[in-house]
């Protein structure tokens, strides 16, 4: 092993180092969206030592827009980073969840597993409780811990730039965007990163076609002192430990449904799968009001109905508060890169999730870490080289954790309580090893020299057995479609992950 505590490359001088360490590249490095993976990018591309630009389509940082929503899990993964930049760290650790606490209801309001200390929870499903899979946070104070870290490094953010089209010139190297004032932006790389629907997928494959899932979901975070107005309300939904001061999460289990809350000392967060309503839209923005989840929520659940206490609870949400949020499946699109390799796409932009999967957030940091090394790695004379390597070692795991998303979506929707009593883990989304336990920097640093070996000799990335799988072990790549999954989901059969050790 070596003194980073992983087996060091053996390529001199590659491997993980903190901020201030690497020299300019003199790789000019166009990123497009600030959301998550558009804020990594640029978080890393700075510590990498390459020349960060990034355009914005609204006319500043929307921290208002981004925050709307509630919570979502942070994948250890996605967070290991965070060992290069103490303010980031001491940031997050002062947002996390600390002692916090989880209880499973069916719908109707049955507890089925009592309140356990997460780390005892964790135990039970045989996982280590001081290194926990990740944790859920509250979408707006992570985005703002990224927002002030990019802030600190003072990253040249150009505001009011909606992109319209993306554009490579091969001969010359470079890569851009036009926006809808007729302005064109050039760089050696462009990071697209501005979600589904990107402009980029025009150049780098073709549109992803988005087909509706039939499903939604009812998203609402507020001030918990609107929970106080109702005893009842404030009572079930109370904190837990010996101080009623130790935040709880809360999972609750339907036929074809599930939902989620949270109770933190400010904070009152509920979430909720459900069928279309004809309201919704894919849109952070979009908002309804509780009469309507409350004359929507009780129909696909059978002959019992939601809890009235959850019923009383969505009562209380303020006004402009739940958002309404469609969810679309889109398949899985290997082609990420321009045919030069100067654009790549990241987080959502290349691949998007399914809630249940646990995975969208921490699959978008991760590729903005392992693109961001890999343009390190390689060097200004081989851009897309390095490019080719990254999305070679992100596809295959990517793609299999949206499959793992599905597989989850089905635990969830379809609990099987009779198991459950046996093995409590069947009432939870699966948080393999395989996911959490990756170190996307680490992994490139170790591997980038061994992809390029294996593209040169014209080996197919899902036939490269000179990388060590950072997806399940065993497994071998099959092209899947989600109108595959749906055919099998009809036909009462369980969803097919494939081969290897999933768990």
């Amino acid at each position: 092993m070596g003194s980073l505590g992983y087996d060091e490359p053996r390529f001199e001088g590659s491997y993980p180092k903190p901020v201030g360490s690497y020299p300019p590249t003199n790789i000019d490095v166009l990123i497009v969206g600030t959301g998550l993976a558009g804020l990594t990018a640029a978080i890393e591309c700075v510590r990498k030592g390459h020349n960060v630009r990034v355009l914005e389509r609204n006319a500043t940082i929307n921290t208002a827009g981004k925050c709307l929503g509630d919570m979502y899990f942070m994948g250890l993964s996605a967070t290991k980073f965070f060992k290069h930049w103490p303010e980031m760290s001491e940031e997050f650790n002062e947002i996390s969840l600390h002692n916090a606490w989880i209880e499973t209801f069916k719908h109707d309001g049955e507890r089925m597993i009592p309140a356990m200390k997460v780390e005892d929870r964790l135990r039970d499903a045989g996982l280590d409780p001081k290194t926990p899979p990740g944790t859920f946070q509250m979408r707006p104070l992570v985005y703002k811990m990224f927002v002030h870290q990019v802030e600190r490094l003072g990253v040249n953010i150009q505001f009011g730039k909606r992109v319209t089209d993306y554009f490579e010139d091969e001969a010359r190297g470079k890569a851009g965007v036009e926006t809808d004032q007729g302005e064109r932006y050039e760089a050696d790389v462009v990071i697209a990163a501005d979600g589904v629907g990107s402009k980029s997928q025009r150049l780098v494959g073709g549109q992803v076609r988005a087909m509706s899932s039939g499903r939604a979901m009812w998203r609402a975070a507020f001030p918990r002192e609107h929970v106080v107005k109702n005893a009842e309300v404030s009572g079930f939904f109370k904190m837990m430990g010996q101080n009623n001061n130790e935040p709880i999460v809360r999972t609750w289990l339907g036929p074809g449904t599930y939902a989620m809350t949270l109770t933190r000392p400010d904070t009152m967060i509920w979430i909720m799968n459900h069928d279309v309503t004809g309201s919704e839209e894919e849109n952070w923005n979009h908002t309804v009001e509780a009469d309507e989840v409350l004359a929507n929520m009780d129909k696909g659940v059978g002959p019992k109905p939601w809890a009235p206490v959850f019923k009383e609870l969505i009562k209380l949400t303020p006004p402009k508060t739940i958002i309404n949020f469609e969810l679309f499946w889109r398949n899985p699109q290997p082609s990420w890169a321009s045919p030069g390799a100067r654009v790549i796409e990241i987080g959502d932009a290349a691949h998007s999730f399914l809630p249940a999967s646990g995975n969208g957030a921490t699959q978008a940091i991760e590729d903005a870490v392992s693109i961001a090394s890999c343009l390190q790695i390689g060097g200004r004379n081989n851009i897309a080289q390095s490019v080719r390597a990254h999305i070679r070692f992100r596809f295959i795991r990517n793609s299999c954790a949206q499959k793992l998303g599905f597989s989850n979506a089905e635990l969830l929707q379809d609990t099987d309580w009779s198991k459950v009593k046996i093995d409590p883990r069947r009432a939870q989304p699966k948080l393999p090893s395989w996911v959490w336990g990756h170190d996307p920097e680490v992994y490139a640093y170790q591997n980038y020299h061994r992809a390029v070996k294996s593209m040169k000799m014209g080996v197919p990335f899902d036939e490269d057995d000179s990388i060590p799988p950072n997806y399940p072990p065993g497994y071998r790549y099959e092209p899947w479609s989600i109108e595959q999954i749906m055919d099998d989901v009809r036909n009462g059969k369980s969803v097919d992950l494939g081969s290897g050790y999933w768990d």
